[in-house]
């Protein structure tokens, strides 16, 4: 779960030069935050924490807590990431290669059937 406060954009002081139909000066806008400035919460104590991964029994990789006073709980992935944006394509396009030629076999290891002359 990632928190970012919301209405908190950093003020910077921008600096316009006087031209046709607008004023010069000093003007104080909002800038864009980056991704490294937001931290992900602990589930369990409610406070920003270091993000680690482990493997479960299953194989499963999964987010862990860590840092200092962490509880190394798992943190659940947002639901809009676990939904992909653009289906997996399920027909076979102009540019893939046929089946059988994927699973056809080219190099025999034991014979050495299938070797390029170098």
């Amino acid at each position: 779960m990632l928190v970012l406060f919301v209405n908190y954009f950093p003020q910077v002081k921008k600096h316009i030069k006087q031209g046709q139909g607008h004023e010069g000066g000093i003007f104080t806008v909002e800038a864009p935050l980056h991704v490294s400035n937001v931290q992900v919460l602990d589930p369990v104590t409610g406070k920003p924490c270091k993000v680690g991964y482990r493997y479960l029994e299953d194989g499963t990789k999964v987010r862990v807590s860590r840092g200092i006073g962490a509880s190394g709980s798992i943190i659940p992935r947002p639901e809009i990431l676990k939904i992909r944006t653009t289906p997996r394509p399920t027909v076979v396009g102009p540019k893939d290669t046929p089946l059988d030629l994927v699973s056809e076999k080219t190099y025999d290891a034991k014979t050495g059937m299938g070797m390029p002359d170098l």
